[in-house]
């Protein structure tokens, strides 16, 4: 996907640019893993979650707004209204934004625990 200014991002620095947005508004816990080699729907996915409705949809926005500063088309957004689970469509990135309960609940780390963690600075 190019960036303004014609930089081509690839999807883990995609999946990265999420998550350091994500962590600028405090998400908790944030990981990205990579499912390359577990799913034929996604490459990455980001997983982090918020402690309140609020953080959850200020973390969700933050995302969006980044995509858009760097031209990164997102397909589609789902969840936001309520703000307990809010799912970003990247493409072949996939952010999935929680309240705290609901990470708790669904546990993706588990459920995708055959994917490799990605180091989300350096």
């Amino acid at each position: 996907m190019t960036s303004e200014g014609g930089i081509r991002l690839n999807l883990v620095e995609i999946a990265k640019l999420a998550a350091t947005a994500a962590e600028e508004k405090k998400a908790q816990d944030v990981s990205v893993l990579d499912i390359r080699d577990v799913s034929a729907f996604a490459d990455y996915f980001v997983i982090c979650h918020g402690g309140s409705r609020t953080q959850v949809e200020a973390i969700a926005t933050a995302i969006k707004k980044k995509c858009e500063e760097e031209n990164i088309r997102i397909k589609g957004v789902q969840g936001l209204q309520e703000a307990r689970w809010v799912l970003i469509d990247i493409g072949d990135v996939v952010v999935h934004v929680f309240h705290r309960d609901e990470r708790d609940f669904y546990d993706l780390e588990r459920l995708w625990g055959d994917a490799e963690p990605v180091r989300i600075t350096g």
